[in-house]
């Protein structure tokens, strides 16, 4: 119990800003293992979220809640998930060939494909929410469910192309953290139970909800065989700019069910 403990916190620790017992590092062995716990920060990065979303909906219009609980997701994960999207934009919109990509990738300066890429997707993000809990007219209960899901979906998505395809890099290197690069059939058992639990207790009041894996998985599939074809595997930010797409295809499909199903 207390090593899974310590490799939980090293999930949180590593996933997120949220304080961790001074005792946490990123050693190799944890953090492969913590791997099992991805989809787990991810309920806890919803539910924060969700939280400020519910406070303040009291005060403020849906819009403005919604904005102010996006700004709480990037304040606890510290802008992990979009630093590395935005990475991927510039990376595979400035390079041609694996080694250019990685190096603009590596490069922690933000260029012009990022910079419009994190734009597009922070719009997307707020506008497909705020159609989402406006067409949802259910319990609050349900939509801390909805964003609960969505963050577990989309990093259980992301952490999967670790069990499915190579590191790229050819050295251990990076501009920020070590990487899990290693996994055994707990770190899988682990990462689906986390990743689908969620979406489970949701499909209780929506059983249609499951339908939204089919697109969030297929844009998994064809990002995954994207970086394959260019840099022969993935990196740390091609699972970020993983998560954060599939979180919002997660969103995009939810309001295509309860508007067409």
């Amino acid at each position: 119990m207390k090593k899974e403990l310590h490799i939980f916190f090293t999930a949180l620790m590593f996933y997120t800003r949220i304080p961790c017992p001074k005792n946490i590092n990123h050693h190799p062995d944890y953090l492969n293992k913590a791997s099992r716990y991805f989809p787990l920060v991810g309920w806890i990065v919803g539910g924060i979220s969700f939280l400020i979303f519910y406070m303040t909906s009291f005060l403020f219009s849906v819009e403005i809640a919604v904005l102010l609980s996006m700004i709480t997701g990037v304040l606890v994960t510290g802008a992990f998930h979009e630093d590395g999207f935005a990475d991927v934009c510039d990376g595979f919109g400035g390079g041609w060939t694996k080694e250019k990509i990685l190096m603009i990738m590596k490069d922690s300066a933000i260029g012009a494909f990022g910079a419009i890429g994190l734009v597009l997707l922070f719009l997307l993000k707020f506008e497909s929410l705020v159609e989402l809990i406006r067409i949802n007219q259910s319990s609050n209960f349900e939509i801390l469910l909805l964003f609960l899901a969505a963050h577990a979906v989309s990093r259980l998505a992301a952490i999967s192309i670790v069990f499915t395809h190579e590191y790229s890099r050819e050295d251990a290197t990076s501009k920020s953290k070590p990487i899990a690069k290693a996994y055994s059939w707990r770190e899988v058992l682990g990462a689906f139970f986390f990743g689908l639990f969620p979406l489970l207790l949701l499909s209780c009041f929506y059983w249609q909800i499951w339908a939204v894996l089919l697109p969030v998985f297929l844009s998994r599939f064809f990002l995954a065989r994207y970086f394959q074809k260019w840099i022969g595997g993935y990196t740390g930010d091609c699972l970020g700019a993983t998560q954060q797409v599939c979180e919002v295809v997660f969103y995009l499909s939810a309001i295509a069910i309860w508007k067409f199903i």
